[in-house]
């Protein structure tokens, strides 16, 4: 197998560790704020009035899931920037050698 091969290889498993990673990161995010920031505006914004901290709650759970929409839309930008590039540079071929 040629290097350039392996090393493809290799970016590729980073590259899934790296959105598996973001997925886990986000995951646990969207469960952890919309609770904490539930209870704790309960207790210490709104006064006990749990309406008003379930509105938080969901004000929270949206911005994370914006957050993640947001980060996997510029992760794609990104990743189709870098093959347009590859394609726009010419390859050597056996004539301009």
């Amino acid at each position: 197998m040629s290097s350039q091969a392996v090393a493809g290889q290799v970016t590729a498993q980073t590259a899934h560790k790296g959105v598996l990673l973001k997925l886990i990161i986000f995951t646990v995010s969207l469960a952890v704020v919309p609770l904490t920031s539930y209870f704790g505006s309960k207790k210490y914004i709104w006064d006990g009035n749990s309406n008003y901290a379930a509105i938080t709650a969901i004000v929270a759970a949206n911005i994370v899931l914006i957050a993640y929409i947001v980060t996997s839309i510029l992760e794609d930008q990104a990743s189709q920037d870098s093959a347009a590039k590859g394609k726009l540079q010419p390859s050597e071929s056996k004539k301009a050698r």
